[in-house]
């Protein structure tokens, strides 16, 4: 911890025109300058220059990452298994509400992250400036382990979509082909991981596409095999919504629950990673309000497009239901076409996971509450020591060895369903905070480059809707028939880790206030650093250019 560490934010507040009187100041937010006469952050005192991330990751990266840079396997395998509980109704709604509830997480989140993007940045490190040094801490862990699992996650699910073809070739090799590919591209520089992400998003993308236009023709009788109009058939038989646990009524409601919280695992930690690129992306200021508005087609037409697509074909879970259900349709070559691409999407959501895991870890590193040869990077920016320490959670995937492939899936469903509920409650209090802050020190929504219709309200609401679902996330596990100690454990035992590391800090640091006062937050260090990088580089006119904006 370096020194300092405990003291409250009032050791590093904003600086006031008296304190900076005789320098030259570069801008003013309400009534303070933000000039060159402001305290070094505590955050960046333990690395220099040579030791940070760099900002590599273009305007068509963030773009295209916000498009498509999280959609995986939770959303083309694990909506299978929620179509067959809840019923094709039920899922179209859940992702609906999952969906508004997501974005005022993000807005909030961005509009925080934009204000003051900073090298090294996450959640964890927002966290630790503008509410406490404690929930910083929390967070950093909660990430770094919960998007660690994830990795090995995506691979599991890979090996779900393998199964369809019946491999003869032992799943432990498919298992090292999987993490050496996805550990060596994040141990190249951040503008390869962008490059990487930006095709691999764009096949993800092309794929949904293809699919909701081959989605139509099935609807129309179009298949090789279909007779007749499939229409909304399986809408009718055998119809639009489940029953789970019980019959009637009750059993309809508790459909309708376990399909909205098994379809949150599919938007896990998505709103997290624009953030964490934003510390390694040009102009972050102009470039992440875009993506932001962006990831609001994303939620709406590629999630709740997409389920309600799959429910017009399909009724059941076996790899892909997109695949299952082309298959019933009785055409050839296509469903393993879209097997491989789904493969595609687990490296690309294993390769994102993986970088926002070691991300965390560097991030906490910096702020000296790990190791500080976490915080050491290459001089092209990688902080290899942190990819190498999170990429030790791949091995996880071995599990996969012993069990099978459908069991594991859902240990890991249900863990990190938890940490993704705990992680946008955390991204909600720290936005209201952060608006507390800026009221308190002048600062309107006019002064912010990027600010949301939605908030705070947004933020209120979806403090709500998550803390529900957390509290009811792996309620079947009370039904006789589901009881398990290993279920019970996955589905709850993400909160008492959490609320652990978050207390143990507290006691350690127990002179440190539960968080920061309003007026004493720092809102100016580092601002005039992240203003003299924001350059507005007009965008170019003529049809290249309207070529360039259609397609990215």
């Amino acid at each position: 911890m370096p020194e300092g560490q405990a003291e409250t934010a009032s050791a590093f507040g904003p600086k006031t025109k008296e304190e900076c009187r005789g320098s030259v100041p570069r801008m003013t937010i309400g009534d303070r300058y933000v000039d060159s006469c402001l305290p070094v952050d505590r955050y960046q005192m333990t690395v220099t220059n040579a030791d940070t991330t760099r900002r590599g990751l273009k305007a068509r990266h963030a773009q295209m990452i916000a498009l498509g840079g999280t959609i995986g396997t939770g959303l083309f395998v694990g909506s299978g298994g929620q179509l067959a509980r809840g019923g094709p109704a039920f899922i179209v709604v859940a992702y609906i509400l999952l969906a508004i509830f997501v974005y005022f997480v993000l807005t909030a989140i961005s509009e925080v992250a934009v204000y003051l993007p900073v090298n090294g940045g996450t959640m964890s490190y927002i966290g630790h400036r503008y509410v406490s040094n404690s929930l910083g801490f929390a967070m950093g862990y909660l990430y770094w382990y919960s998007l660690g699992i994830l990795v090995p996650y995506e691979i599991t699910a890979a090996a779900v979509v393998i199964d369809y073809w019946n491999s003869p070739i032992n799943i432990a090799v498919w298992i090292t082909i999987f993490i050496v590919v996805i550990v060596g591209l994040n141990l190249l520089p951040v503008s390869f991981y962008g490059e990487s992400e930006f095709w691999f998003a764009s096949l993800k993308v092309l794929l949904l596409l293809g699919l909701f236009i081959l989605t139509i023709i099935l609807f129309w009788g179009g298949g090789p095999d279909q007779h007749g109009i499939l229409g909304f058939h399986y809408w009718k038989d055998p119809g639009a919504t489940n029953v789970y646990l019980e019959t009637g009524t009750t059993g309809r409601f508790l459909a309708f629950l376990i399909t909205l919280v098994s379809g949150a695992f599919a938007f896990t930690f998505a709103p997290e990673l624009l953030i964490v690129c934003s510390a390694e992306m040009e102009n972050p200021r102009r470039n992440l309000p875009k993506a932001a508005n962006i990831y609001f087609f994303r939620l709406v037409f590629f999630y709740v497009g997409c389920v309600f697509a799959i429910g017009l074909i399909w009724v059941g879970a076996k790899a892909s239901a997109f695949t299952v259900g082309i298959q019933n349709a009785g055409i050839k070559v296509l469903p393993s076409i879209i097997n491989a691409v789904i493969l595609m999407s687990a490296w690309s959501s294993g390769n994102s996971f993986l970088y926002m895991s070691s991300r965390s870890l560097y991030s906490l590193a910096v702020a000296g509450n790990a190791p500080k040869m976490f915080a050491r990077c290459s001089k092209r920016g990688v902080p290899y020591p942190a990819v190498i320490a999170s990429s030790l959670f791949c091995a996880l995937a071995y599990l996969n060895c012993a069990n099978t492939s459908a069991v594991v899936f859902e240990w890991f469903v249900n863990l990190t369903n938890t940490s993704g509920f705990i992680s946008w409650m955390c991204c909600c209090i720290i936005y209201i905070r952060f608006r507390m802050a800026c009221k308190a020190q002048g600062i309107t929504g006019r002064d912010l480059p990027y600010h949301s219709f939605l908030q705070p309200w947004g933020a209120w609401a979806a403090l709500v809707f998550f803390t529900f679902l957390l509290l009811i996330n792996g309620f079947n596990v009370f039904w006789p028939e589901y009881w398990s100690a290993s279920s019970f454990l996955t589905a709850y035992i993400g909160l008492p880790i959490f609320l652990a590391i978050y207390l143990t800090h507290r006691m350690i640091y127990r002179s440190d206030k539960w968080a920061f006062a309003p007026d004493q937050v720092d809102l100016t260090t580092g601002l005039d650093e992240a203003l003299a990088q924001d350059n507005p580089n007009p965008e170019k006119k003529g049809w290249k250019a309207l070529l360039r904006r259609a397609f990215t």
